[in-house]
């Protein structure tokens, strides 16, 4: 441990976050010595950067690549969010088809699906225990509006030739038998979807980046990043390759204001729930859960019998101001009990013992890249 100083975001107060074993929640990898030299820098030690650096690192292990980190490896976003691994794309196949056209969209979708096996493949191969469960993604309706959208959304994913094995309709009893809420009026499940421990994943993926030779630096602000070189609180980096994988931190940086928005999603878990609940509720196969609602909700099983159950509702801040954790944390937390008893209203006395909040990052128009 090189430092004792706290992580500034929200991710300590998180669940998963406390179910990290101690001595890797609390290891501090050394900051920058100093100035120096490298083949590729890496700015921000979320999945992004990670990922990044372990693909690089196993395609050219002489590379040499540096990761530099402003508190702990998966201190964002990356160790605190609601624990899904999708195939999802935060926009409509058409959306993305307007800029890139029909056969790059389809191929880009076949590619996010390939995604899971592969993550599930890393875990596996690097020894990391991420409680990861295959159980897919199950979208239900709640009112007669949200059953006519999920029939719209089918129709789509068919005339994007999305089958059967891809996505398929659920009668409101088919849905129950995965997820028992007496809210459900029907849904869609694709089995594109894990649901995990984001915590244990980017912890062992930061490790596994280490093996691989790649050096990752914490306790390390990046003040200015430029092509080539990367200026810091330790020293100054020169690189032939930058890559800035801050996400909503990016906001931080002069030059970098508007890369991605910093918006805010807030979570909660439960106590572990006892088995006599568990058999009224059922969710055995640990799919991931939301409805069709404008404000978004999202929910799973955890492997520890609790339920994670997260949300937007903070707002954005006027100029990208970063608040993590997230302001009013009681308030937002107090608004995902009562979605979650609405679903679910055999848990109107069940504790609340984690909430936590903080920033991630989403492009304004809404589309990947």
């Amino acid at each position: 441990m090189c430092s004792d100083r706290p992580v500034t975001s929200g991710v300590e107060q998180s669940w998963w976050w406390s179910d990290l074993e101690p001595a890797e929640r609390d290891l501090w990898r050394a900051p920058l010595p100093g100035d120096t030299d490298v083949d590729v820098a890496i700015v921000g030690a979320g999945f992004t950067g990670l990922w990044t650096a372990y693909y690089l690192a196993r395609l050219d292990p002489s590379l040499r690549i540096i990761i530099l980190e402003r508190d702990k490896a998966g201190s964002g976003a990356s160790g605190r969010n609601g624990g899904w691994a999708s195939a999802l794309l935060p926009t409509s196949w058409g959306a993305i088809a307007r800029t890139y056209g029909r056969e790059a969209t389809l191929a880009w979708q076949r590619a996010l699906d390939r995604t899971l096996p592969e993550i599930r493949q890393v875990a596996s191969r690097e020894g990391i225990d991420a409680h990861i469960a295959d159980g897919g993604y199950l979208k239900v309706a709640t009112n007669p509006a949200q059953v006519v959208g999920l029939q719209h959304s089918l129709e789509e994913a068919r005339a994007w030739g999305r089958g059967e094995d891809d996505l398929r309709w659920l009668s409101a009893a088919q849905a129950k038998d995965l997820v028992n809420s007496p809210a459900i009026l029907a849904g869609l499940h694709t089995p594109h979807c894990l649901a995990l421990q984001p915590a244990r994943l980017v912890r062992g993926l930061a490790l596994a980046v280490e093996r691989c030779g790649v050096t990752i630096h914490e306790d390390t602000l990046v003040t200015e990043l430029t092509p080539g070189q990367l200026r810091t609180t330790r020293g100054t980096v020169r690189a032939s390759v930058v890559v800035s994988a801050l996400e909503g931190y990016a906001a931080t940086l002069a030059g970098h204001h508007r890369d991605r928005l910093p918006v805010y999603s807030t979570l909660t878990a439960t106590e572990p729930l006892p088995e006599h609940v568990w058999q009224e509720i059922g969710w055995e196969s640990r799919c991931t859960l939301n409805d069709g609602r404008r404000q978004l909700f999202y929910a799973q099983r955890t492997a520890t019998c609790r339920i994670a159950f997260g949300g937007r509702g903070a707002p954005y801040r006027y100029g990208s101001k970063i608040e993590d954790p997230v302001a009013r944390l009681d308030h937002w937390a107090a608004h995902l009990r009562r979605l979650l008893v609405r679903l679910f209203p055999q848990l109107s006395d069940v504790t609340i013992t984690h909430r936590w909040g903080g920033v991630l990052g989403v492009r304004g128009t809404g589309c990947p890249r």
